[in-house]
């Protein structure tokens, strides 16, 4: 399935129905007062895995706000659920929410978790050495997202489009394996999946997000709704953020142990992803947040994303920018 149908299937669940499958969400405990619950998602990246700290933490409630946090065994089935309602706020990309929103969805951007800096790679078998082998290989990624963006963005910088290579749509957890057992030349995939790529012997990272600076933020992407009708819950959600980061940098020992048995790694596999992902500071999230024209400014990234969406054919339609961006919940 193309990533336009997929966006074309989730505007058509949004408007019709108001149920739809989460495949391999596994839910936590709600933590906080007597008001409803925010339904939170994320998924297996780095940077989000402080969630988990958050809720075993009870960071949530101490802030007194009501979440179930819903952990998503597959990344898309996360954007799924916040584009059809079953979820109130995701983390997830700035490339899949523009293209989310270009589908029709009603979303905006309150939190930068991080940035990508080498997390996200496209991992390569013994004998190519760089982007430009990959011309007439197999390329396997999960179709529509990040690393899809990734690859592309690899291509073109090396003067390929996906035209010139067989791309096998998977996902991230089957791509790996697949090019694990040696059945694709090349993956697109983000850490912890890396780690699984990279134990097929002699293969190495041709293309990171470390070569593409501030092209792959990440951030706690709410429902419309929400922001309207409960801003002191996405407040609260905020401010959680924040408190549990200055938690994990008292509590590096303890808050490792409990992110790398989220992400099912050894904590001593979980460390080395530290310099691939860039966790974000409140100054850090003022300045993405301030209106600008360099990488670092995130409505001059979406614009560039936006426009390349487009151009390579991923959406029909040019996502609308006007009022993602929400940054009054990190000024407060």
């Amino acid at each position: 399935m193309t990533l336009r149908r997929t966006l074309a299937a989730v505007l058509i669940l949004a408007l019709g129905t108001a149920c739809a499958s989460t495949g391999g969400g596994q839910e936590g405990s709600a933590q906080g007062g007597d008001e409803e619950a925010i339904t939170l998602g994320f998924s297996a990246w780095p940077g989000w895995f402080p969630w988990q700290v958050a809720q075993e933490q009870g960071l949530f409630a101490k802030n007194g706000v009501k979440v179930e946090l819903k952990y998503f065994d597959s990344y898309t089935d996360s954007l799924t659920a916040l584009a059809t309602g079953n979820l109130d706020a995701n983390s997830q990309t700035l490339n899949d929410t523009l293209a989310s929103v270009s589908g029709g969805a009603r979303q905006k951007i309150v939190l930068v978790n991080d940035n990508s800096t080498g997390n996200d790679q496209i991992i390569a078998r013994p004998g190519i050495r760089t982007v430009a082998d990959l011309k007439g290989k197999t390329v396997a990624a999960e179709q529509g997202t990040v690393d899809h963006y990734l690859l592309l963005l690899a291509l073109r910088k090396a003067g390929l489009s996906e035209d010139d290579v067989t791309f096998k749509p998977l996902l991230t957890d089957a791509a790996a394996a697949a090019f694990k057992a040696g059945q694709v030349d090349a993956v697109g995939v983000f850490a912890p999946f890396t780690t699984t790529a990279l134990e097929l012997p002699g293969s190495t990272a041709i293309a990171t997000s470390r070569d593409f600076p501030g092209a792959i933020p990440d951030h706690l992407v709410v429902d419309a709704t929400l922001v309207a009708e409960r801003p002191e819950a996405v407040q609260a959600l905020v401010k959680t953020w924040f408190d549990t980061t200055a938690w994990i940098a008292a509590n590096r020992e303890a808050a490792v142990a409990i992110m790398a048995k989220r992400a099912g790694v050894t904590p001593e596999e979980y460390q080395a992803y530290d310099e691939g992902t860039t966790i974000f500071s409140l100054e850090d999230n003022l300045a993405a947040f301030a209106d600008g024209t360099t990488d670092a400014n995130l409505n001059h990234q979406a614009a560039n994303i936006a426009q390349f969406l487009v151009d390579s054919g991923l959406t029909d339609v040019k996502p609308e920018l006007d009022g993602l961006f929400e940054p009054r919940f990190v000024k407060g």
